[in-house]
C-alpha cells in the first residue's frame, strides 16, 4: 500500500503542478503582476503547503524533528535539487530583482532563523516576528510589483493615444465612437477561471504530497529510521515534490522567471511561515535538537550564501551549475548517512 500511496501521490503532483503554473502566469498578466513575483508568492506559498501541514501537524504531535528537520532539509532540496534540476531543462535566467532583494532576504532569514534556534528553542514570540516578516514581505513583494508594472505601462498607452488617429468608420454623426468597451464582468471571469486552475492545482498538490509523505514515511519506519533523518530527507524530499513539479514544468514551459521565483519563494516561506507557525501552535515553541544546531543548520546556510554567486555570475544559472548542485545533494546525503 505503501508504494500505491508514492506512485499516486507522483501521479497527483504532476497534474497540480500543470494546473497551477497555467493559472497563475495568466493570473499575473490579469492583475497587472510580473511572473518572478507570482513565482515568489502564490506559486512558492501554494507549493510550499505541504511544508507547512506537514510541519505544523508534527507540532502539534509533539514531534518537533520533524518539524524542524522537514524546513531545513526542503529548503536544502529546493536549492540543491530543484534548482539544479530546473537549469539543467533549461538555463535559468536570474531578474536583477532576485540578486538585489530576494537571495540576499533568503540568506538572511536563514541566519537570523539559526540564530533563534542557537539557545535549542524557537519560541512562540519568535515564530512570531517571522510570521509577521512574511506579512510584510508580500505585501511590499506584491505592492513593489504593481508600481512598477503601472510605470511602464501607463506612458506606453498615452504614447499610442497621442499617435492614434481617429477612425471615423466607428464613430457616429457627431463623433461619438461606436466601439464598446469590454465589461469588467469579462475581465473578472477570467480572473475566476485562473484562481479556480490554481485552487485545484494547490488541492492537487497538497494531496498528492500527503500521499506521498504517507507511504514514504510508511516505508522508513518500518526499515527504523529515526525521524530527524525522515524529517531531513524524506519528509522534506516528499513535501518539496510540489516545487520539483511545478519549476521543472515552469522551466519546460519558458516560464523561467517563475522557475527560480518558486525556490527563492518557497525557501522564504518554509522559514518565515512555516517554522513560525509552527514554532506559534506550540505551547513552549519548537525544541531544536543539538544535531540540527551542529550540522543542518551551517548546511543551510552554505547552500542559501552559495545562490548569490551563481545567480550573480551571468546573471543566469547554467546547466553545469545545475549539476554541480546536484551533486552537492548527493555528497549532502551522503554525510547526513
Amino acid at each position: 500500500m505503501n508504494l500505491i500511496w508514492l506512485a499516486a501521490g507522483i501521479v497527483l503532483l504532476v497534474i497540480g503542478a500543470e494546473l497551477l503554473v497555467r493559472g497563475a502566469s495568466r493570473l499575473a498578466i490579469a492583475f497587472g503582476l510580473s511572473p518572478l513575483v507570482v513565482g515568489l508568492t502564490v506559486v512558492a506559498f501554494g507549493t510550499s503547503a505541504p511544508e507547512f501541514a506537514v510541519s505544523v501537524a508534527a507540532a502539534v504531535r509533539g514531534d518537533p524533528s520533524i518539524a524542524v528537520g522537514n524546513v531545513i532539509g526542503s529548503n536544502i532540496f529546493n536549492v540543491l535539487v530543484i534548482l539544479g534540476a530546473s537549469s539543467l531543462v533549461c538555463p535559468l535566467l536570474v531578474s536583477s530583482q532576485l540578486i538585489r532583494t530576494e537571495i540576499p532576504l533568503m540568506i538572511l532569514a536563514t541566519f537570523v532563523t539559526w540564530l533563534m534556534a542557537a539557545n535549542g528553542v524557537v519560541g512562540r514570540g519568535e515564530g512570531m516576528l517571522l510570521f509577521l516578516a512574511l506579512i510584510a514581505y508580500t505585501a511590499w513583494a506584491i505592492s513593489k510589483s504593481r508600481r512598477e508594472i503601472r510605470a511602464a505601462v501607463v506612458p506606453a498607452q498615452e504614447s499610442r493615444l497621442a499617435q492614434q488617429t481617429i477612425d471615423t468608420s466607428c464613430c457616429t454623426s457627431d463623433g461619438s465612437s461606436l466601439a464598446a468597451p469590454l465589461g469588467s464582468f469579462g475581465h473578472w471571469r477570467a480572473k475566476i477561471g485562473q484562481a479556480v486552475l490554481i485552487g485545484a492545482g494547490l488541492s492537487l498538490l497538497v494531496f498528492g504530497s500527503h500521499l506521498l509523505v504517507q507511504g514514504a514515511v510508511g516505508i522508513a519506519t518500518a526499515l527504523g529510521v529515526s525521524s530527524s533523518v525522515i524529517g531531513l530527507t524524506i519528509v522534506a524530499a516528499g513535501t518539496s515534490l510540489p516545487e520539483v513539479a511545478t519549476s521543472l514544468l515552469a522551466a519546460y514551459r519558458g516560464e523561467k522567471e517563475i522557475a527560480i521565483g518558486n525556490v527563492v519563494g518557497s525557501n522564504l516561506f518554509n522559514l518565515l511561515g512555516v517554522l513560525g507557525a509552527t514554532a506559534l501552535v506550540s505551547p513552549i515553541g519548537i525544541q531544536v535538537a543539538p544535531s540540527f544546531l551542529g550540522f543542518d543548520f551551517p548546511a543551510v546556510s552554505l547552500v542559501a550564501l552559495a545562490v548569490l554567486p551563481i545567480a550573480w555570475t551571468g546573471r543566469q544559472v547554467n546547466r553545469w551549475e545545475g549539476a554541480s548542485l546536484l551533486v552537492a545533494y548527493v555528497f549532502y546525503v551522503g554525510l547526513l548517512i
